[in-house]
């Protein structure tokens, strides 16, 4: 080969070479490509967020009053029952016989205080009635002999000493029927109300046995004190159910009720009322409701406030026990600066970050004061401007003065 056409060819590959590397010397370097997203003036809701656990809006422990073996179940585990439905009867052979027994014994006092109330009036309280009546008779025939006497004194017939003693007669009569009057009306004030007394007190008593009896055989029937589903039942017929000891739980779970414990710096922002949803933890559609709970008092141990989140439960799909995450509505910001939660970036000197491009495609790094975090969304309380541009997509290890390609602007997410 000829050595002149090898030279030339030699030069023009040392002449490439010294032109790339005086395009790298002059600072041309691949261009980054970049998400970007305006920042926005928008109302935004202030979202407390926690963890929590299920429990039904009402629970009962039917506990019987009693010991005694279980004659017969009529529920089991999962039925749905409802208020003073009956789910167990105990044995109670015994406690009937007590009852009706005492039942006999109320008739008998009532028996007793129909006699002493219809029956005559004690021996003492009829004489008492007879010289009542003797000495009303005796005032009527001294008045009338008074009467003639008179008359005849008129008449100049008699003397007048005769008249006299009839005045003395009849003055000696009423006073006698006065005194046996008095004497009847204490009797019947003191014996007879006494005597129906008595026999009243005995009327009491006899009930009151009655009543203590009748609960006892009461107490044998085991009845639910709410509405809901059995959830457990740890005996069987013909075991021994102890007074005390749980015999049934019933839970009513219609509605449900999440308990969160919430940081004292979100906490301060709840109050009864507040609109939330509550998620389950198998991605099903959360279901709403509100605040019903706040607790005074922290938890020490945590530094919480525990938060009580009611919903209805249809068809009963929220289980108890299930954990859950609470989101509570506590207001809203109705003019704030917001960017999407993907532009904050962790800063080198701490907190967070956003890359704010500008007219010439080249990104500055700003620090930013977050605010309210919700759907997506985060507040801005210093930092950036509305109308200012910030990454989204590709803004990871970008450098302070990067140029940068703007591929695709997002634009602010749709809000649902």
């Amino acid at each position: 080969m000829p050595k002149i056409p090898i030279l030339l060819l030699a030069g023009s590959l040392l002449a490439a070479c010294g032109c790339s590397k005086s395009e790298e010397a002059a600072g041309t370097a691949p261009v980054a490509p970049v998400q970007v997203a305006p920042v926005s003036r928008e109302a935004i809701q202030r979202v407390v967020a926690a963890d929590g656990v299920l429990y039904p809006i009402d629970q009962a422990a039917v506990t019987p009053k009693i010991g005694a073996p279980v004659e017969k179940f009529l529920v089991n585990r999962g039925d749905h029952v409802s208020q003073g439905q009956l789910l167990a009867v105990l044995e109670n052979k015994d406690l009937a016989g007590a009852a009706a027994e005492s039942k006999s014994q109320v008739d008998q006092a009532e028996a007793g205080y129909r006699l002493t109330t219809g029956a005559s009036l004690p021996e003492e309280i009829v004489r008492s009635q007879g010289e009542v009546q003797a000495a009303r008779q005796a005032v009527e025939a001294a008045r009338a002999l008074a009467g003639s006497r008179r008359q005849l004194l008129n008449e100049g017939a008699i003397a007048r000493r005769l008249v006299d003693e009839a005045e003395v007669a009849l003055a000696q009569a009423q006073a006698h029927l006065q005194t046996a009057q008095e004497h009847l009306k204490t009797l019947n004030a003191v014996a007879g109300a006494d005597q129906v007394k008595q026999a009243a007190s005995q009327v009491e008593a006899a009930k009151g046995r009655h009543q203590a009896a009748e609960a006892q055989l009461g107490y044998s029937q085991i009845r639910s004190p709410i509405a809901g589903i059995v959830a457990d039942r740890p005996l069987y017929a013909g075991e021994m159910a102890s007074a005390g000891t749980p015999l049934l739980t019933v839970v009513d779970i219609s509605r449900i009720v999440a308990r969160a414990n919430v940081p004292l710096d979100q906490a301060a922002y709840v109050k009864p009322g507040d609109s939330a949803s509550i998620a389950p933890a198998d991605n099903l559609p959360p279901v709403h409701g509100k605040v019903t709970v706040v607790s005074p008092a922290a938890d020490t141990g945590s530094t919480t406030l525990q938060v009580w989140v009611q919903a209805d439960n249809p068809g009963n799909r929220l289980k108890p026990g299930a954990a859950v995450r609470v989101a509570i509505v506590t207001g809203t910001l109705p003019d704030a600066v917001t960017v999407p939660l993907a532009a904050l970036l962790p800063s080198p000197g701490g907190g967070v970050m956003v890359m704010s491009v500008d007219g010439d495609s080249v990104v500055h790094r700003k620090d930013v004061e977050t605010g309210v975090r919700n759907a997506g969304r985060v507040q801005i309380l210093k930092g950036v401007s509305p109308g200012e541009q910030v990454v989204i997509v590709g803004g990871m290890g970008l450098e302070d003065g990067a140029k940068v390609q703007i591929r695709n602007s997002g634009g602010k997410p749709e809000q649902k």
